[in-house]
């Protein structure tokens, strides 16, 4: 009897998550510059957190306990940490370099082939925020940024009316 009680209310607990919306959102359906931004759960709310939490618990075992153990385990916890970054960034790096191949052939449907080969010769950053334009802002945020009145990313991003999202970021 105690177990069936118990069976019954696990999968009621089991039915009842299954119905719930997902309380992180790791990335809005509409994008703009604000909602823009793509949280990874499992990295950003599990991964780093525990590594970071293991790297302090190791700093305070060395503190109470100085031996050459605690100050290996110490070390193991930073470069574990290290590693996770080290990860990270490579996998950014990765996928700048497939938008940046992705975006100079979009150029070269969209825009003229003199517009074209000055936009494929902007700084990877540049490129990378422009990605965002429709292709019928394109021409005209290209002009603005060749013209150097927008620099930097986040003025590309501001500038841009009618976000093309971009759904499959790492």
């Amino acid at each position: 009897m105690y177990f069936e009680f118990k069976i019954q209310h696990l999968i009621m607990l089991k039915l009842e998550c299954n119905t719930r919306k997902p309380r992180i959102k790791t990335m809005s359906p509409t994008q703009n510059y604000q909602t823009h931004v793509r949280w990874y759960p499992l990295v950003h709310f599990v991964i780093t957190p525990l590594l970071f939490i293991n790297l302090v618990w190791q700093i305070i075992q060395l503190e109470q306990e100085k031996s050459l153990d605690r100050a290996e385990s110490l070390l193991l916890a930073f470069t574990l940490l290290l590693m996770s970054l080290a990860a990270r960034i490579q996998a950014l790096r990765a996928q700048d370099r497939v938008i940046r191949l992705e975006e100079k052939l979009r150029y070269k449907q969209v825009l003229s082939p003199e517009v074209a080969v000055q936009a494929a010769n902007m700084r990877v950053g540049q490129i990378i925020a422009l990605r965002f334009a429709p292709d019928e802002e394109l021409p005209g945020l290209i002009h603005r940024v060749l013209n150097g009145e927008l620099e930097k990313g986040k003025d590309i991003k501001l500038a841009i009316k009618n976000w093309r999202g971009d759904h499959l970021r790492v």
